[in-house]
């Protein structure tokens, strides 16, 4: 006796590129934003290999939240402060508006690192 073998389909669906987006963030672009932010900060903090204790001291706050910053665990942090944080680990940050690429629906922000 033959048995019947069920055929399963699953659906993919296209991700836009952005997760937040695709998860229905409503902040969708700040979230990216604050990521993009922290991942920066992440980076130069390995490259200068300090302590959660040193960077704690260096941005002024308790060891904990560098701890949440080092997870990306950003709740707490805006762009503004996480901009701040980058030039307290002597960076410079340069803001660059420009006109809308034609490919792009809406405006774009994203962070851009130089060597």
């Amino acid at each position: 006796m033959a048995k019947s073998v069920a055929k399963k389909t699953e659906q993919v669906d296209v991700g836009t590129g952005d997760v937040f987006k695709d998860l229905g963030f409503a902040d969708a672009d700040e979230r990216k934003l604050r990521t993009q932010l922290a991942m920066r900060i992440n980076d130069i903090v390995k490259e200068r290999k300090l302590t959660q204790t040193e960077v704690a001291e260096i941005f002024g706050i308790p060891q904990p939240h560098i701890s949440e910053l080092r997870n990306y665990k950003l709740s707490r942090f805006s762009s503004e402060r996480l901009l701040h944080f980058i030039t307290l680990l002597d960076r410079d940050v340069e803001i660059v508006i420009r006109p809308k690429a034609a490919n792009h629906a809406a405006g774009l922000v994203s962070v851009l690192v130089a060597a």
